[in-house]
């Protein structure tokens, strides 16, 4: 039988209630079998909805547990970091949410604390595990598109609820820590390189004071570039399209994919208005939070290399450091 491993999940956060949690329960390689909130009630409820074994009042009490193989991490952003690393020093493999911490420098003292260890720390970008995204790579690749100048992007919601930590800024809310970070992530994915230089524009909330709408273009080499407007309050609303010499490839659903429905690229030329060069190239359904698990899951039970590591993620983070400084100053800033 193949081994399963066993998941502690700090804090009961609505990514992890919705998405995570159950995603894990259905995969291959692993089960939650342990929950913690400082709130012991509401882990209890969660445990039990869940049929999770444990449930903790305490994040340390769960760390602590001997019986967890690893940790997933999805508490508000400015805890991404400090309790990754008290999950590495109880020899604790972590998953963590989105954005890895808030700032290059954090990045770089999360994978001093990883190497130290020894121990898989992974990105939660379920993203790059849905196959229309190695899909669109592929094409990308392959040259179907001609030569790929121009990636644009659009993420947004609206929520407006003050208690949500997405508008709380002393804990990492706003919209281009939120979503905006997968536009930067998609496409240094897609070009296959980082980029050099980042400007951005940011109309911050009165009230919250989070960047409820940014704009930005990231400079990459051979004259690439991203173009994306990311927001907390406006319409809810997701596409990328990636503009080639010879084609542009439309992602209709980049981010929130269904589990359960099919997803679709579409592939054209330009031409479609005249009865041809449009092709349309269906994805089967996929849960992309459980082939998440399942690789992570891989790599703390074989040693596999993970597909991203924390250099992809100090990467991401060193381009929204450079968007934010942008913000402020007005002006292009180097990363």
């Amino acid at each position: 039988m193949t081994r399963r491993i066993r998941w502690g999940v700090l804090g009961c956060a609505g990514i992890a209630e919705k998405a995570v949690i159950p995603a894990i329960q259905s995969s291959r390689l692993g089960r939650v079998t342990a929950i913690a909130s400082r709130d012991l009630g509401r882990a209890t409820e969660m445990a039990a909805r869940f049929d999770i074994a444990r449930a903790y009042g305490s994040y340390e009490d769960l760390l602590a547990d001997p019986a967890i193989d690893a940790i997933y991490n999805p508490l508000p952003n400015h805890l991404h970091v400090p309790l990754t690393i008290k999950a590495l020093e109880h020899r604790k493999p972590v998953l963590c949410e989105k954005p890895i911490a808030l700032g290059a420098a954090q990045a770089v003292e999360l994978a001093a604390a990883q190497k130290a260890a020894g121990l898989p720390v992974a990105e939660a970008f379920m993203v790059r595990h849905h196959p229309q995204w190695k899909t669109a790579r592929a094409l990308v690749t392959e040259g179907r598109l001609g030569e790929v100048r121009a990636i644009l992007t659009i993420f947004s919601y609206y929520l407006d609820d003050p208690r949500n930590v997405r508008n709380q800024a002393d804990i990492g809310g706003g919209s281009l820590f939120d979503v905006g970070c997968y536009a930067v992530n998609t496409a240094r994915f897609l070009f296959g390189a980082e980029p050099l230089r980042a400007i951005a524009l940011m109309e911050r909330d009165p009230t919250f004071g989070t960047d409820r709408l940014t704009s930005g273009l990231l400079a990459f080499p051979e004259g690439r570039q991203l173009a994306f407007t990311c927001s907390t309050q406006l319409a809810l609303t997701q596409k990328v399209t990636v503009l080639g010499t010879w084609a542009r490839l439309e992602i209709p659903v980049p981010f929130n994919a269904p589990a359960d429905a099919p997803t679709r690229l579409v592939l054209d030329d330009g031409r479609d208005l005249a009865g041809g060069g449009r092709e349309e190239i269906a994805i089967a359904p996929v849960d992309q939070y459980r082939e998440q698990a399942d690789a992570f899951a891989d790599a703390v039970l074989t040693g596999t290399p993970l597909e991203a590591g924390l250099d992809d993620s100090l990467a991401n983070m060193k381009a929204i450091d450079a968007l934010f400084r942008s913000a402020g100053s007005g002006r292009w800033e180097p990363l």
